[in-house]
């Protein structure tokens, strides 16, 4: 009865099946509930709200953690269903160390960590752990598991992009901080600083707080201006194309899916045409051996009138079942 319990919570919580209404529903309510959560976490950081408004959030914040708990604890008592955490401790062990349910777990300890110590003097950062609900969305939207597998599936490329961007910065800080330090060395007054206009100069945005003003340090700027715009836009279209790859390879799965549905569908099909058939062809053959015993017997009879005692039984029989199996083998195509 335990076995049984658990196996149908752990297919609700962990199989996003549509045909499951309890799994269904589990889905739509936990991510409307992240979506909440997220938000009253947002709105608390308003400095207009009223005490009663305050207080309406904070009972969000409680009864969000309560039940994100009470399913994080379902999730470690029913995941010994999977093989391949099937043992009670190492197990449980396992998949509590899995990336999703490290992202509950961490989800849930800012709600306990400033119950059992709100004198903490990290508590902005503590608190800021709860936008890490955002990533529970995963294992209920498929948008996010495409984006987590696309950005897996161009993880090479992503970082080849990034130690160039990182390379570039450095070199072009750096020469920057000696071509402009003489000239105004409080706005270049480090490599430091000048890695702040580099990262600016190269993603194109511009705030205009640091810039050159030396004829040379005007020409680098604007060489690195031209190779940001090169180089940010080699993610955006590894990102893209991983994208139209990930769309492509779910669309030619689900043709698969499709296609082998429909394949075992006509062998379906076939086989109680094939049955059909055969119980068909059995009732004839039984009319038509059932015709035909009485010819044997008129058969037989003639032949004790013709033949006599020269009349040899068994020999005649046997004859004449060879000659009806043949005769059905022709006429039915066995």
């Amino acid at each position: 009865m335990q076995k049984k319990i658990k196996t149908q919570i752990y297919e609700i919580l962990e199989k996003s099946e549509m045909g499951n209404l309890y799994s269904l529903v589990d889905d739509i309510f936990i991510s409307c509930l992240i979506v909440i959560n997220v938000a009253a976490f947002i709105a608390s950081t308003s400095p207009t709200l009223s005490l009663e408004q305050k207080l309406i959030l904070e009972n969000i914040e409680i009864v969000s953690s309560l039940v994100f708990t009470i399913e994080y604890l379902l999730r470690l008592w029913v995941c010994t269903v999977d093989s391949r955490y099937s043992h009670a401790l190492w197990g449980r062990l396992r998949y509590g160390l899995t990336p999703l349910s490290l992202i509950d777990l961490i989800s849930i300890l800012p709600f306990y960590s400033l119950l059992l110590f709100p004198n903490l003097s990290f508590v902005n950062l503590i608190r800021l752990l709860r936008l890490l609900r955002l990533l529970k969305m995963s294992r209920y939207s498929e948008s996010f598991r495409t984006l987590g597998a696309v950005l897996y599936a161009k993880k090479e490329e992503l970082i080849a992009t990034a130690f160039a961007v990182f390379i570039l910065l450095i070199f072009a800080s750096s020469v920057m901080y000696f071509v402009e330090n003489e000239a105004h060395p409080e706005t270049f007054a480090s490599i430091l600083d000048a890695m702040w206009w580099g990262v600016v100069t190269l993603t194109t945005v511009g705030y205009g707080d640091i810039y050159p003003i030396t004829p040379l340090g005007k020409f680098l700027g604007a060489i690195l201006a031209f190779l940001g715009i090169g180089i940010f836009a080699l993610p955006a279209g590894l990102i893209a194309a991983g994208f139209s790859e990930e769309v492509q390879r779910k669309k030619q799965e689900k043709m698969a899916a499709n296609l082998q549905q429909s394949a075992n569908y006509q062998s379906i099909k076939m086989l109680a045409e094939i049955e059909v058939g055969f119980q068909q062809n059995q009732s004839a053959i039984a009319l038509h051996i059932e015709s035909s015993s009485e010819l044997m017997k008129m058969c037989v009879q003639m032949a004790k009138q013709k033949l006599g005692n020269e009349f040899q039984n068994e020999q005649i029989l046997r004859d004449l079942a060879i000659h009806l199996y043949n005769e059905a083998v022709r006429k039915f195509e066995l």
